[in-house]
């Protein structure tokens, strides 16, 4: 067991993070991250790059393509595929739920 002590900080769905702010939390180029733009990965607010912000969920998106990327080697147009699938995997699960809450 290792004793690394983590330091975080949780973030809310009201949250937004520049394009700066987003990139730091990848530890990964602000070229990497609209690059994720570009393939329709991540979509920011705001009109202009310089005034990008992205929320909480594209925060773990990007992480979510970062994870892929590095650990199994994946391209972007296929974590771009990656996403999705997971997306409506999650849409399965919560109507799922309800219909179980129903019965």
């Amino acid at each position: 067991m290792s004793d690394e002590i983590l330091n975080g900080v949780l973030l809310d769905d009201d949250c937004m993070l520049t394009l700066a702010e987003l990139s730091r939390a990848c530890a990964m180029h602000a070229e990497w991250v609209m690059e994720l733009v570009d393939e329709g990965i991540l979509e920011p607010r705001g009109t202009g790059i310089a005034r990008w912000q992205f929320s909480a969920p594209e925060l773990h998106r990007a992480r979510t393509v970062l994870h892929l990327q590095r650990d199994l080697g994946v391209n972007l147009s296929g974590a771009a595929l990656a996403l999705e699938l997971l997306d409506e995997i999650q849409d399965l699960r919560q109507q799922l739920h309800r219909f179980k809450s129903r019965c």
